[in-house]
C-alpha cells in the first residue's frame, strides 16, 4: 500500500493534485480542505495518502493532514459511504468542526453537505460517535491560536467544570462564553473564571 507521496507538485486542482516523484506522476483526489493547503506548483509537495483498490481500478487519495486521513478513514467505514462522498464530507466541513457534529448528534450539519442525504448522515453520527473525543473537537473548532497548549487548557477547564456537577455540553458552550467574551484569555484558572461568572 502506498502511505504517502514526496515529489514536486505539477497541477492542482479543488478535487486532484498530480506529483511528479522520481520521473512519475501520481493523480491524487483531494479534499478542499487539502486543497487549501497545498504549495505551489512546481514545489515539493508531501501528501498523505489512501490507496484504494477495486476490482476495475486503483485510486489514490491524499491528505496535507494526518487528522483528516484518519477521519477519512472513519468514514469510508460507515456503511453506506464511499471514497467520494466521504472526500465531499471532508470538503463541506473541516475535521474539528465534522467531529464536533459527530459528537453532538448535529445530522442536520453533516446532511448540509452536498450529496449527503439525512439518512447517511444519520448512520455517520450513530456509528462514529463513540470513535471520537468531543473535547479535541471543541479545542480545534474555538478558532483561537495557539496549538497544543491552547488546546489542552480548554480540554482542562471543560474537564473542571465537569467535575463541578455540569453536564458536557453546557461545560463546552460556558467556555465558548468566556472565550467569545474574552478571547486573550490564556491560563485555565482565568477561563474557568470567566466560564463560572458568566453561568
Amino acid at each position: 500500500m502506498i502511505a504517502f507521496l514526496h515529489g514536486t507538485l505539477v497541477e492542482k486542482t479543488p478535487s486532484a493534485a498530480t506529483l511528479d516523484v522520481q520521473g512519475v506522476g501520481y493523480e491524487v483526489f483531494i479534499s478542499l480542505n487539502t486543497y487549501d493547503r497545498l504549495p505551489a506548483t512546481g514545489t515539493p509537495c508531501r501528501l498523505l495518502t489512501h490507496h484504494h483498490i477495486r476490482e476495475d481500478a486503483q485510486i489514490l487519495f491524499g491528505f496535507a493532514q494526518a487528522e483528516e486521513k484518519r477521519m477519512f478513514e472513519r468514514l469510508i467505514n460507515v456503511n453506506g459511504v464511499g471514497p467520494k462522498l466521504a472526500l465531499s464530507v471532508l470538503s463541506g466541513l473541516t475535521v474539528p468542526d465534522l467531529t464536533a457534529a459527530i459528537a453532538e448528534s448535529n445530522v442536520k450539519r453533516i446532511s448540509a453537505v452536498h450529496g449527503v442525504g439525512k439518512k447517511t448522515a444519520e448512520r455517520i453520527v450513530v456509528e462514529l460517535r463513540d470513535k471520537v473525543d468531543p473535547l479535541e473537537a471543541f479545542a480545534g473548532r474555538t478558532g483561537v491560536t495557539g496549538g497544543e497548549s491552547r488546546n489542552a487548557m480548554l480540554r482542562d477547564a471543560i474537564l473542571a467544570l465537569g467535575q463541578l456537577g455540569f453536564p458536557q455540553d453546557q461545560a463546552r458552550k460556558m467556555v465558548q462564553s468566556a472565550l467569545d467574551a474574552d478571547p486573550a484569555l490564556d491560563d485555565t484558572e482565568a477561563l474557568l473564571r470567566r466560564a463560572l461568572s458568566s453561568k
